[in-house]
């Protein structure tokens, strides 16, 4: 599924990065995954795109005003009614951090705690409809949210979200369920982090980076500044690895297993 049109209702669809450095961040990720960075935007605030042979892959932001960027990349899901869905995400405990919001006619966009105190971003489309190219190198490949409440977690997004589930793993050693409506193509993915998130972490989303080569990919992180935090390691889900830029923003690699 490498291209589409829209995100389907309640899936990811999009993902930016709040960084400290944005001259570093642009140049950064541009050299590992050969995106474009775009002009920051005045109208939205300095606000840019990266894009991937033209195609809008992920955005940017610096500093908003005396919010200090916290170095961490947001993931964001897909509503065809943001009304709806913040009304029902704080009735489920969640709490609204930056109330929907027009974005010229390009959509609505709201930022969340989920009830675990997870930030996620929220987007209803208009004329963009966020990524619509997956599972390419440099495109986005998995979305997977890292929770410390499990099943409080996954109550929530059945419920303000629409999620159709599907468990995967169900033992102490492995709990794991994935969204996948009607049964179909997983589109994200919730993990029972409890056993190794630190005290007071609730928990986070992250985005998996698609790449060719994640053992290359990674010693090319360090090369240009960034981290390797846990080193390449094959899965039956492919072999992934977690590193962060120069600045401390944490993301994932991933190279999906043979067909």
């Amino acid at each position: 599924m490498p291209t589409r049109d829209s995100a389907p209702v309640g899936s990811p669809c999009w993902a930016d990065l709040w960084t400290s450095d944005v001259d570093g961040s642009r140049q950064f990720y541009g050299e590992l995954f050969s995106w474009e960075a775009q002009e920051p935007s005045p109208e939205f605030g300095g606000y840019f795109m990266f894009t991937r042979d033209g195609v809008p892959v992920a955005g940017g932001m610096g500093d908003m005003g005396e919010a200090r960027a916290d170095n961490t990349w947001k993931v964001y899901l897909a509503t065809d009614d943001m009304t709806r869905t913040l009304q029902s995400a704080e009735a489920e405990g969640g709490h609204v951090l930056l109330p929907a919001m027009p974005v010229a006619d390009l959509g609505v966009q709201a930022v969340m705690l989920d009830p675990t105190g997870v930030p996620l971003g929220v987007w209803e489309p208009k004329a963009f409809p966020g990524f619509t190219v997956l599972n390419e190198n440099g495109a986005p490949s998995w979305f997977e949210l890292l929770s410390s409440q499990y099943e409080r977690a996954l109550e929530f997004y059945r419920s303000t979200f629409g999620w159709e589930t599907k468990v995967i793993g169900d033992s102490e050693a492995f709990r794991y369920t994935v969204l996948a409506p009607g049964g179909g193509d997983e589109l994200a993915g919730v993990m029972d982090a409890t056993a190794f998130l630190p005290e007071g972490v609730p928990g986070q989303w992250s985005i998996y980076w698609d790449v060719d080569d994640v053992a290359a990919t990674a010693v090319k992180v360090t090369a240009l500044g960034g981290r390797v935090v846990q080193e390449p390691e094959q899965s039956p889900y492919g072999t992934m690895a977690t590193v962060t830029d120069p600045a401390g923003a944490v993301f994932k690699l991933r190279m999906p297993p043979a067909a």
